[in-house]
């Protein structure tokens, strides 16, 4: 950014819209079409949640299918304890679900939705 007193390059001005026009038509369809604070909060939980780079591969992990916590914590490299805790974050979200088999546990995504969300945004980074 350049400071106040100095005239920026003109690949900038370029860039700078030269009308300064509200466009009333779009700033309502935006409008009608925003979501309400409740489901806002709760799509930027999720998105926080799938920032963190731990429980990203947790759950890019679980794409092909079930995995108990231990062999998640392997292929982490972390403490059951430590993956249980990030899981169990997932879980409140609603990312992940969880089935008793015995004393282990076995998590999956919760649903397509989920995987699906995981693809897209991979399709977009690679293309």
């Amino acid at each position: 950014m350049t400071a106040p007193d100095q005239t920026p390059p003109q690949d900038d001005l370029d860039l700078l819209c030269q009308v300064r026009v509200v466009h009333l038509d779009r700033v309502r369809e935006a409008k009608r079409n925003e979501i309400n604070s409740r489901e806002l909060a709760r799509l930027a939980a999720v998105f926080k949640a799938l920032g963190d780079p731990g429980r990203l591969r947790l759950a890019l992990a679980l794409r092909d299918g079930e995995m108990c916590v231990c062999d998640l914590a392997a292929f982490l490299g972390v403490s059951e304890s430590a993956v249980s805790h990030q899981l169990r974050r997932l879980r409140d979200l609603g990312l992940v679900r969880n089935r008793r088999a015995g004393q282990c546990l076995y998590y999956s995504l919760d649903d397509h939705h989920v995987d699906e969300i995981l693809g897209l945004s991979l399709d977009h980074l690679r293309e």
